[in-house]
């Protein structure tokens, strides 16, 4: 077997919207926090702004700019209402507003914060809003500060009259000092009628109304708050809660270096995914690595379905040499080429397994084997120590393993000991399992006594660094990349303590595998029943 094995892809121009949904829906715990932040918020808000009431009182201001002098003037030009309004939201008046509402000078600073003082163009009413947290308080606040402003401008008018008739008094004053002087009765006809006018002006002026305005509606108790109600609320931060999981479900993607689907790996690898394993099922986690053969289920068909791929791309004389391996310390390599290895046989082959991996318990203490007397002629050439294993209705297979730790000789020497036996193996096809790539070398020793490696993934826990930097590896030692076979993992994340374990230490804790969702449609292979 020469040539790497190439994937078909129905889907080789994925809808880009479908796939960042898939993304996006991996992420679900993220965006139900978010939904259940916009929740909290709005209910906070609800709760803060439910007693909240607004009253308005409006005024009409009445035309003051000048009004004992210049006349001519239209009264559309007589009031800058953008002054008037200034002058209503200033701190003088708030401090008016506190003094009718029977309060300290010293809340007026709260009491500026609680209005709002508008005016429409074109028009010469102010409104007057002002919030509170009872119905009878937003009123009487409104009314205050209508109350106060009047009083404002009509302070200001006053002191306006005022002027103006000081300032005629002393005219008056100047005129009759300069009657005196002058006897003449032409002089003293004209400075008396000089005299009346200016009395006639300080008449005119003491007899204007110095009332700054009219209030035209006066502030009411609200019979409802002026915040929106539990509803809108909820709803308004539904909406906010979901926007901000779908951001923090995007940024979750974005930054997630692991491998969560079959195109991940694809990307990662620029290779073919060849197979995907299910789940397991609480029932079949155990400690036997064999099913194909002896145990039916979803994992052992998409194997056997792997095999088959494996055959239809091999030369006639067999499958050839193939090299099992993991980025890193992975149960599902051994798991892989265990059954790998059943199901060639099972399809007529004469199988070898070659247990390279020294650091873990030997797969002959592991797999059920037959006794040394039901050997076959042609499996008593087989390499020494390798013994035959039973895969009930697949068949059997030998077996050769360096695994427990026995010998240091054994672990120094594995990649000779590989290269010899998949040298020697004749038209025998041969599976061999060897330590992480990335933890060890003895893959990349008998890179060039294979026909392909075949590397074991596993989704929610593998980066795509670590696929990256095995591509890099497997290409600099010459070696090909048939395919990748992606494992979905425990139903509970259990991985299989014993095959982490050196011989004659305990067992520790496995770290939890994260549940992963698995891509709707893909180009590995899947199988069924029958």
């Amino acid at each position: 077997m020469t040539a790497p094995i190439h994937s078909f892809d129905r889907y080789d121009e994925p809808d880009q919207l479908r796939d960042q949904l898939r993304r996006l829906l991996r992420h679900r715990a993220v965006i139900a926090l978010g939904i259940v932040l916009g929740l909290l918020g709005g209910a906070v808000l609800a709760l803060s702004g439910a007693h909240t009431y607004t009253s308005t009182s409006e005024v009409l201001v009445r035309s003051t700019a000048d009004p004992y002098g210049t006349v001519s003037v239209s009264a559309d030009n007589q009031v800058s209402m953008g002054t008037e309004r200034q002058i209503a939201a200033s701190a003088a008046v708030a401090v008016r507003a506190a003094r009718v509402l029977g309060q300290a000078e010293g809340t007026a600073a709260a009491l500026e914060e609680n209005v709002r003082i508008t005016n429409q163009a074109k028009s010469q009413v102010l409104r007057f809003e002002f919030t509170a947290d009872t119905p009878e308080r937003a009123a009487r606040g409104a009314n205050a500060f209508a109350e106060a402003y009047l009083a404002d401008r009509k302070a200001r008018n006053e002191a306006a009259a005022q002027r103006a008739t000081r300032t005629v008094e002393q005219q008056i004053k100047t005129v009759e000092a300069a009657k005196k002087q002058n006897k003449e009765d032409e002089v003293t006809k004209a400075v008396q009628s000089q005299l009346e006018r200016l009395q006639e002006r300080i008449v005119e002026i003491n007899s204007r109304d110095t009332d700054g305005g009219d209030i035209v509606r006066r502030g009411e108790a609200p019979g409802s708050p002026s915040s929106p109600g539990w509803p809108m609320l909820l709803t308004l931060g539904l909406a906010a809660g979901l926007a901000l999981g779908i951001l923090l479900a995007w940024l979750c993607s974005a930054l997630d270096s692991r491998v969560r689907s079959a195109a991940d790996a694809r990307a990662a690898l620029d290779g073919p995914v060849l197979g995907l394993l299910p789940r397991r099922r609480d029932k079949d986690e155990d400690d036997d690595l064999l099913t194909v053969g002896r145990r039916g289920g979803d994992r052992a068909e998409t194997l056997r379905a792997l095999a088959y791929r494996l055959r239809r791309s091999a030369p006639p004389a067999g499958t050839g040499r193939i090299l099992v391996v993991a980025p890193r310390r992975d149960a599902a390599a051994e798991e892989v080429a265990v059954n790998l290895a059943a199901a060639l046989a099972e399809s007529g082959e004469e199988v070898l397994l070659v247990d390279a991996d020294p650091d873990t318990a030997a797969l002959t203490a592991r797999l059920p084997l037959l006794p040394d007397d039901t050997r076959t002629p042609e499996e008593g050439a087989l390499p020494d120590g390798s013994l035959l294993v039973d895969a009930g209705t697949a068949g059997r297979f030998a077996c050769w393993s360096t695994g427990g730790g026995s010998s240091s000789a054994a672990q120094a020497g594995v990649s000779a000991t590989v290269d010899r036996l998949v040298t020697g193996t004749g038209s025998r096809s041969a599976v061999v399992v060897t330590r992480p790539l990335l933890e060890h070398a003895d893959a990349l020793a008998v890179a060039q006594r294979v026909d392909g490696f075949l590397l074991v993934a596993t989704l929610g826990t593998t980066r795509r660094d670590d696929l990256q930097r095995v591509r890099e590896l497997i290409e600099c030692s010459g070696g090909t990349l048939l395919g990748t076979v992606l494992d979905a993992g425990h139903r509970r994340g259990r991985l299989r303590a014993v095959l982490r374990r050196r011989p004659g230490n305990p067992a520790e804790a496995e770290p939890t595998t994260p549940v992963v969702e698995l891509p709707a449609q893909d180009d590995t292979l899947s199988a069924t029943r029958g």
